[in-house]
């Protein structure tokens, strides 16, 4: 868990205000010096089990943990609920990107630019895939619930190597995939990590990620009471949250770097 590990190293100090765990999409919000932030992540979600090992053992008064420490349950493989929880905490601890090295720009449009008259895998099923397939040569879709049009997410070793562009969901992170797939990108192909629970950090891009394109909440008391009322992703979106994109040599350029 190298990546989890490099992010939690950049995390700044903050105080954790409140925890949602919703239907489909987690909530953190915290209290910075710069402010409030909000950071998302998917909701993985346990099979449901009133009798079994309870999923998150200080329901309640999760609150209370240090920042850092909520944080840090993002490594938790037992209990993907946790999990979840810790990479909404990331995400609302991380350092911001400078301002000039985003884009308000949402991913299917990076994919259909950059993927045109090329092999494109997609890990995670993304309502944008029907476009997508008639923008490139050749689309790939895979995920973990494979039905007609979609390979099962076991067939990534086969076919990510063959891809020219590869987009990744940023639940791979979430549920410690991430970095196996990766493994599997050709040193040639471009590759983006995308979805609300992408980290906005340059850390991915010290592991190969060519674009990172994650969420930022705006609005924050609307996203809130949305996610609370088992929202899925377009209705939290429409409540108030923006959609960004970095591009690696962009955020060099704009930090400084060579």
């Amino acid at each position: 868990m190298a990546i989890l590990d490099d992010l939690l190293q950049q995390l700044e100090g903050g105080r954790i205000l409140d925890i949602l765990v919703g239907l489909h999409w987690t909530a953190v919000l915290t209290e910075r010096q710069d402010g409030r932030s909000c950071g998302l992540s998917s909701t993985l979600a346990a099979p449901h089990d009133h009798h079994g090992q309870v999923d998150v053992p200080e329901a309640g008064s999760l609150a209370a943990v240090p920042a850092q420490e909520l944080a840090a349950l993002a490594k938790d493989e037992a209990r993907p609920i946790l999990a979840s929880i810790g990479m909404a905490a990331i995400n609302a601890l991380l350092p911001r990107l400078p301002a000039d090295s985003l884009t308000e720009m949402n991913a299917e449009h990076v994919i259909a630019r950059h993927g045109e008259g090329k092999t494109v895998a997609v890990v995670g099923d993304f309502p944008f895939a029907s476009r997508l397939r008639t923008q490139v040569k050749e689309l790939f879709v895979l995920d973990h619930r494979p039905r007609r049009g979609i390979l099962p997410a076991e067939a990534a070793a086969d076919v990510l190597p063959r891809a020219d562009f590869v987009a990744i969901t940023g639940m791979a992170l979430v549920n410690h995939s991430l970095e196996g797939l990766l493994s599997l990108c050709t040193d040639d192909a471009h590759v983006m990590v995308l979805g609300p629970s992408t980290p906005l950090s340059p850390i991915l891009f010290d592991y190969g990620v060519d674009f990172i394109s994650g969420s930022q909440v705006v609005h924050i008391e609307p996203v809130l009471k949305a996610i609370a009322q088992g929202a899925n992703f377009r209705q939290v979106h429409h409540a108030g949250v923006r959609l960004l994109t970095a591009e690696k040599n962009a955020s060099m350029k704009a930090s400084g770097g060579d």
